[in-house]
């Protein structure tokens, strides 16, 4: 027996172990293609010289330091033979080779043979999914560490709440914040799209404004929370990313009313750069911290970006992030491990290189 990478070829075989091992959630024909095509995933296959016996997915998401276990299925002639605890132990070497430093995946909570599989192998669970498949029932999140544990960890649990619409990842990653003060309180759409119409910049590069992070800074105290902004510039923000003059006006007149209220609010407006370290020390004085990122290690494009800090470590920088990508699932956006050094280049957008950071605390 033999592992080896997926080819076209295979999928015929690969389609009919999926049909003997799953009954519902099963991977199509044009999705084994993409996989096999995409230089994000390793899809791995066991065979003999006549059969092939099972195969794992694994998916190494860009600009991260996370890899995740899409499926993972042995034929059921060929069960007790090892193949799955084989399989994971290539595949995981395989995202490590890649510089990933954690292996996570979903599992029917139902499904105690696979838990105790996984937590043989190291997995340890760190929340549920509930209605998560098809046949509506629950799943259990799990996470391996394939490196050696970092010696320092800072962590605290926020909610996860997906942006509803394209603009509004600033409003999303406040809701997060809020929902890490104070775990009872609801996260709504309503609230989401109430806070983008209270800091919104009205233009950015294409379709609406995103967020001005004085802004949302404003909404968060209108919220409870005491904020206060760290900006690089004091030029009005984002004006450089649109050609037309009227729409520079217009975000420039709204640069100036944030301004104006954060004076009259008393509310901090810092003009600095804060290093890692300096934000590390704030996070772990129990404060909240929204940073504006570039995508464009992440999905290609240089788009300004909201996320919420769940922790760092000293090889990492962990986020929630709002939006949901196509291929992602929620557990992909979720305490999202980005290398620290990665992270640094993450926080600087734009050819003016502007850095925002929005630090909070319960007021």
């Amino acid at each position: 027996m033999v592992l080896r990478r997926a080819e076209r070829a295979d999928v015929p075989a690969l389609l009919e172990i999926e049909t003997s091992c799953f009954q519902s959630d099963r991977l199509s024909r044009r999705s084994f293609q993409r996989w096999i095509a995409s230089p994000h995933g390793i899809l791995l296959l066991a065979e003999t010289e006549q059969d092939v016996l099972g195969y794992g997915l694994v998916w190494c998401l860009k600009g991260t330091l996370l890899a995740r276990m899409y499926s993972l299925a042995v034929h059921p002639d060929a069960r007790g033979m090892g193949l799955a605890g084989r399989l994971m132990v290539e595949l995981e070497a395989q995202a490590a080779a890649r510089g990933r430093c954690y292996m996570r995946l979903e599992v029917a909570e139902s499904n105690l043979a696979a838990q105790t599989l996984y937590r043989q192998r190291g997995y340890h669970s760190f929340g549920a999914y509930h209605d998560y498949y098809d046949d509506h029932s629950d799943a259990l999140r799990m996470q391996k560490r394939l490196h050696a544990p970092a010696d320092r960890r800072v962590y605290r649990a926020a909610p996860w709440y997906r942006q509803s619409t394209e603009f509004t990842c600033g409003p999303a990653a406040l809701l997060m914040a809020a929902g890490s003060f104070d775990a009872e309180r609801p996260l709504s759409q309503e609230e989401e799209l109430d806070i983008w119409r209270e800091a919104t910049t009205i233009f950015m590069t294409s379709g609406h404004g995103g967020c001005h992070p004085i802004g949302l800074a404003l909404a968060a105290t209108r919220r409870g929370m005491r904020a206060e902004v760290f900006l690089s510039t004091r030029e009005a923000l984002f004006v450089s990313g649109v050609r037309a003059e009227h729409k520079k006006q217009v975000m420039t007149l709204v640069h100036d009313s944030f301004v104006r209220q954060a004076q009259a609010q008393a509310l901090p407006l810092h003009y600095e750069e804060l290093k890692l370290d300096t934000l590390e020390s704030l996070f772990s004085q129990g404060k909240a911290l929204l940073m504006l990122i570039s995508t464009y290690r992440l999905d290609g494009h240089k788009a300004p970006h909201w996320v919420l800090v769940t922790g760092f470590d000293a090889q990492c920088v962990y986020v929630h992030d709002p939006e949901q990508g196509e291929r992602q699932q929620p557990l992909d956006c979720q305490d999202l491990p980005i290398a620290r050094d990665s992270m640094v280049k993450m926080l600087s957008y734009g050819s003016k290189r502007l850095r925002a950071v929005i630090v909070l605390e319960r007021d």
